[in-house]
């Protein structure tokens, strides 16, 4: 992996930096992913259909996935 730097508002900045360690390891997981999705132009569909499969294969359950985005 390597790091970059993105912009964000501040509000979601502040809210990532006061996150636990495993929600950012969450976090950054699934936004990797979107990320590469998007960018490889597949269609939204897929992106949704891949998320749910490789968030699974990491044991992400549905539960954490909506807890993340309670967090927004």
């Amino acid at each position: 992996m390597e790091t970059i730097t993105i912009q964000v508002d501040a509000e979601l900045a502040q809210a990532y930096r006061e996150a636990e360690p495993q929600q950012q390891k969450n976090v950054s997981f699934m936004f990797n992913l979107m990320i590469k999705e998007l960018l490889t132009s597949n269609s939204f569909n897929d992106l949704v259909a891949q998320i749910r499969e490789e968030s699974a294969a990491n044991g992400l359950t549905a539960e954490i996935l909506a807890e993340l985005l309670e967090h927004e």
